[in-house]
């Protein structure tokens, strides 16, 4: 695994993890990788300073691992939490969902889930207010 600090091209600064260099060229290159604060696909790595640790000697972790290390992760976890317990997931029914909800076909209610990037550019396109969420399907809010 390897972490790279990215920018887009609106100057959002933020941090991702790949399976390797190779494959972070290759879901560049696909369109695959896209800003997490924005959505933007214009992504380039940043500059970054390499992270020097410590000697596994050196003492115990400050804290719990699953804990957020910053007032941002607390925050994130907290809005995670807050929209998936006022929100039904509809998992990768997401595109099609929000569509029936905007044209009537379906009960109006707050959906989260998942949708391709081409799928939720359509929805924008069709005035279907959409905004990705800044975490990943992996693990739960704690």
């Amino acid at each position: 695994m390897i972490r790279y600090s990215l920018k887009c091209e609106k100057d959002h600064t933020f941090d991702s993890w790949f399976q390797s260099a190779e494959a972070f060229e290759k879901l560049l290159t696909s369109g695959m990788v896209t800003c997490s604060v924005c959505g933007a696909l214009g992504v380039e790595k940043a500059i970054m300073a390499p992270q020097v640790r410590p000697a596994r000697s050196s003492g115990k972790p400050k804290g719990p691992l699953s804990a957020p290390a910053s007032p941002a992760e607390q925050a994130l976890a907290e809005m995670r939490k807050k929209v998936e317990e006022n929100s039904e997931n509809v998992g990768t029914d997401f595109a099609k969902e929000a569509r029936a909800i905007h044209e009537g076909d379906a009960p109006e209610r707050a959906i989260h889930g998942e949708a391709k990037i081409q799928d939720a550019k359509e929805l924008i396109d069709d005035g279907i207010a959409v905004t990705p969420l800044p975490w990943g399907d992996k693990g739960k809010a704690n």
